[in-house]
């Protein structure tokens, strides 16, 4: 696998901890350095097969260390995993390159936020991988997120379908235009130059052919609940198979935390 990096700069196993292991690199991408928290399976979990790669998007004002140090993302993978209920996978929690209060993983600014997950965050995965399971990673990959995080994940899925199993959104924005709930940064800084690049229903229409596996949820107290209510019922109309549930709860990490269960078992169905 190609480096595309100029500098990379890991984390020391002495000074690891939980199967986290943190990663920085400078990528064009960016045009500078992003961060990336990694989870590993423990060793004796590993297995011998190459190992699938799940990415999870952070929301608004977050950075890549809110999955594992608010969400307990990598607690619930390793539970999952000891019980048999999931195969053994590797999470990516990268930073969504820090620009504003979130940079809704989208091209602007003179940076590219979407391929930087995309193209580089599987790259840089791979170099915290022991050498001998480089070889065939990742098996598959997936993507999963949360607010923003899953307008990225939903967005990114339908933008480039072939190279995702399967998505999972929480709580997600479903438009460009829901994203001033949360940011102070005026939307013009966002804005594509195809409309259709700022919608996930417009993306998932576009390539209705192509998508792979889909399922999203909402808190039903949540402040974007009828946004993806409206989704659900596009799709439906469309004729977009795809899987929507709601729940008791809100916009807030305790929801996050019990549905990440949800998506991580989504994707093993998918795992071939």
């Amino acid at each position: 696998m190609d480096n595309p990096f100029r500098t990379i700069e890991l984390s020391d196993p002495a000074y690891e901890h939980d199967g986290l292991r943190y990663i920085t690199v400078k990528t064009p991408n960016l045009a500078g350095r992003g961060d990336i928290t990694v989870w590993l399976p423990a060793p004796e979990l590993m297995g011998t097969e190459p190992l699938p790669l799940v990415i999870l998007l952070h929301g608004v004002y977050g950075s890549h260390w809110c999955w594992s140090l608010k969400g307990g993302a990598h607690r619930t993978a390793d539970r999952l995993v000891r019980t048999a209920q999931i195969r053994p996978m590797v999470l990516a929690m990268p930073s969504d390159g820090l620009w504003g209060d979130g940079s809704g993983y989208l091209p602007h600014n003179g940076r590219t936020f979407d391929r930087w997950i995309v193209d580089d965050v599987p790259k840089a995965v791979a170099e915290v991988l022991p050498e001998n399971r480089r070889s065939g990673f990742p098996s598959q990959q997936f993507i999963a997120g949360l607010s923003m995080g899953g307008f990225g994940a939903l967005r990114l899925a339908a933008k480039y379908p072939d190279q995702f199993g399967a998505v999972h959104g929480l709580s997600s924005i479903t438009d460009l235009n829901q994203m001033p709930l949360f940011a102070e940064e005026p939307l013009r800084e966002y804005r594509q130059p195809d409309p259709t690049d700022e919608s996930v229903l417009a993306l998932m229409v576009q390539n209705r052919d192509r998508l792979p596996p889909i399922q999203f949820d909402c808190g039903t107290d949540d402040l974007l609940i009828e946004h993806n209510r409206t989704l659900h019922r596009a799709l439906t109309e469309q004729g977009i198979p795809h899987q929507y549930t709601e729940y008791p709860g809100g916009h807030e990490w305790p929801y996050w935390q019990e549905h990440l269960t949800d998506a991580l078992l989504f994707f093993n169905r998918w795992m071939g």
